[in-house]
């Protein structure tokens, strides 16, 4: 599957070439000292030792001592639609909050996300936003606003009856979420409407806390979702499935989704079933990291809740299992431009820093079918490179020191990566 998008900025046009000379380049897999990297318009041109890079005539050269240059960050999972339920509640931002008025926050947001190194986001849904998602995408493609590329998934798609908000008078049809449907048909149609209205994949919601007393049951059949991913991979596009229960998880990953959102209780047989059709598992992190203290558990003074442990034992057993972890934090449940948080907590519970940062970069890549295109510091890729304070592979929060941010060979922040604490 491909996913296309404009490489180009009307705002600035790239330099005709610029090295890049680094004290160190993770290449998306390994670190290799004293590397440089030579971009030529819009793509990377030359890699390797800085010895052996010669630079044409009329190249602008950035020295970055201390640093380390690396892929820009790939966020698998966002809402830029949304801000931190402890502002507002999700139920009064999807009723409430007019839709100009959440389309200038996500503007915010975006411009926060790309200045935090991230110049990649797959967006898993506009939560009530319609298609503002597409919108916002094509804003950022033609120059008019700063963000990231984007992934969008529109208003996602969820069993008539599962989803909110809630809380009304049973008389009262109150707008939902996501987009609704029902049966072989129903799902079909609206597979096809999101398709034809610019969306990038489809999301749905494979179980939601609907069940007899408000916990998550599975929402689609088998045959439901299998038809769904059939009518998505016509159109090139994946299917992802927010899905947190065994049985919901289970019937997304046989019917071909490409990853699942959050899986709080996968099990050894969930996990093996993944591995063995390539499925990747965004746990998202820091949503519950983030909820739990909303709800007034006190990190670091108080032990963590039964929820939380439960979430780092599913997170090892996963990791353990040799799942594909993909980075997603499922960001606007906390704040934009926070988005190593999840990162952070992938350290926290039991990852390597060089993994998660592979994960933030040529994992989601492949997971997102983006490899051909960035992901990798690698000659004839797209030149969206970071720089960073220190060395990410040994220090996970070393991803906090933003230096230089390029987009498309086109440099969007150039601060000093170097000369800090690493």
């Amino acid at each position: 599957m491909v996913l296309c998008w404009s490489t180009v900025s009307a705002q600035e046009p790239p330099s005709p070439a610029t090295l890049l000379v680094p004290d160190r380049v993770f290449d998306g897999e390994a670190i290799h000292e004293r590397w440089a990297v030579l971009v030529t318009g819009q793509e990377i041109a030359q890699v390797g030792p800085a010895a052996s890079i010669e630079a044409p005539p009329g190249s602008h050269t950035l020295q970055l001592p201390g640093a380390t240059l690396l892929p820009g960050l790939i966020e698998g999972h966002s809402h830029l639609l949304l801000h931190p339920y402890d502002e507002t509640t999700w139920n009064d931002q999807v009723a409430r909050e007019p839709l100009a008025y959440r389309v200038v926050r996500a503007v915010a947001h975006a411009e926060r996300t790309l200045m935090a190194g991230v110049t990649t986001v797959r967006d898993l849904g506009s939560e009530g936003a319609g298609y503002a998602d597409v919108g916002l995408k094509r804003a950022i493609e033609e120059g008019l606003i700063e963000g990231p590329r984007m992934i969008v998934a529109g208003p996602a798609m969820v069993a008539t009856g599962s989803y909110g908000p809630k809380g009304f008078a049973t008389e009262w049809s109150v707008p939902q979420g996501a987009e609704e449907a029902s049966g072989l048909d129903q799902v079909t149609a609206v597979a096809r409407t999101q398709i034809g209205k610019g969306v990038d994949l489809v999301k749905v919601y494979a179980d939601y806390r609907w069940g007899p007393h408000g916990e998550a049951r599975p929402t689609f059949t088998l045959d439901e979702l299998a038809r769904i991913v059939e009518v998505a991979t016509s159109s090139g596009r994946p299917v992802v499935a927010h899905a947190s229960t065994a049985e919901g998880m289970r019937r997304a990953i046989v019917a071909g989704v490409g990853t699942i959102e959050h899986g709080d209780a996968g099990t050894a047989e969930i996990w093996g079933l993944m591995v063995e059709r390539k499925v990747g598992l965004c746990p998202t992190l820091a949503a519950g990291d983030a909820t739990s203290q909303y709800a007034g558990w006190r990190k670091g003074s108080e032990p963590e809740p039964p929820r939380i442990a439960a979430k780092r034992a599913s997170f090892k057993a996963a990791l353990a299992a040799g799942v594909s972890i993909c980075f997603g934090g499922d960001v606007g449940v906390y704040a934009h431009g926070d988005n190593v948080r999840e990162l952070e907590l992938m350290v926290d519970y039991g990852m390597t820093a060089a993994a998660a940062v592979r994960a933030a970069t040529s994992v989601n890549a492949r997971l997102f079918h983006l490899d051909g295109r960035i992901g990798a510091v690698k000659p004839g890729l797209t030149a969206d490179l970071i720089a960073v304070d220190g060395d990410p592979t040994r220090n996970i929060a070393a991803l906090r020191r933003v230096g230089l941010i390029m987009k498309g060979g086109r440099i969007v922040k150039n601060g000093a990566a170097g000369g800090q604490g690493r």
